[in-house]
């Protein structure tokens, strides 16, 4: 909702308070505000479709709704957002609800071909688009189709990067090294080029390509910054990845850095490396 708008009606104000009320915890106190929300959504002198549909998508997700009923209620979601307001950011939430719903029933392909629907000629802003790409590398990962998920999971870091999301950037450009790594050949295509020359696939399969070595320059040094603030903690797998790829780039820069710095690192792993 446009919550800096001086001209939101009651409607959109109390459903901002309710989801703020969700981003604190509160989720008894946002379930009454939901109940209130939804009755005069529906009422003839507040009658709001967009509403309606966006505390709907809420409720389903907070379990105000049988468990048995939850998928039914998202696709109502999508069904009513695409027909009112095909494109915007509540229809692609939607979209992204409905594919995490099928994703957490093992419904990979039916995830898969709700998120093919969020797509920014589609309309949907650059975020949502980036949330679905990052979670359709992680479903064709899960099925061993590791070429179209560094693909995906390229999209999703540039998207981010673009706005900012830098948790959401560290995390897609993590996963996608830790493919990318696996094998590595100094003629393959850069990713630009991948995303460029892509068309549509019938459906996943077992494909893998190698990675440009200058592809995976880029994204450690993209992480190394952020990462090497803090050393701390038993299970850095992301320090992990860095020192692997210092190793299979020998680019010996970014493994003595962290060498260097050996007090600071708790993950016995990293310190039994830096012994051999």
């Amino acid at each position: 909702m446009a919550e800096n708008r001086p001209d939101r009606s009651d409607l959109e104000v109390l459903l901002d308070s309710m989801l703020s009320l969700l981003a604190e915890g509160r989720t008894d106190d946002a379930k009454l505000a939901s109940e209130e929300i939804l009755l005069r959504s529906r009422s003839g002198s507040e009658r709001d479709h967009m509403i309606e549909a966006r505390v709907r998508i809420e409720r389903a997700l907070i379990g105000l709704i049988p468990q048995d009923e939850i998928g039914q209620e998202l696709r109502w979601c999508v069904d009513r957002l695409n027909a009112i307001s095909r494109g915007s950011s509540i229809h692609g939430l939607a979209l992204l609800n409905l594919a995490t719903w099928h994703a957490n029933r093992g419904e990979l392909m039916m995830s898969l071909a709700t998120h093919s629907d969020i797509s920014l000629k589609n309309g949907h802003p650059l975020d949502i688009k980036s949330l679905s790409r990052i979670e359709v590398g992680r479903i064709l990962s899960s099925m061993e189709d590791y070429g179209p998920a560094m693909r995906h999971l390229w999209s999703a870091r540039s998207g981010f990067m673009d706005l900012g999301m830098d948790p959401e950037a560290i995390a897609a450009s993590l996963e996608w090294l830790d493919l990318a790594l696996d094998e590595i050949d100094v003629d393959a295509p850069k990713m630009s080029s991948i995303l460029e020359s892509s068309s549509p696939r019938e459906g996943p399969g077992n494909t893998h390509y190698p990675s440009n070595p200058d592809d995976i320059t880029d994204v450690v040094e993209y992480l190394f910054p952020l990462l090497s603030t803090d050393l701390s903690g038993h299970s850095r797998i992301d320090l992990g990845l860095i020192v692997e790829a210092s190793n299979k780039l020998d680019r010996p820069v970014w493994k003595n850095i962290l060498m260097s710095r050996k007090g600071e690192i708790q993950d016995r792993r990293l310190l039994e490396e830096f012994q051999s």
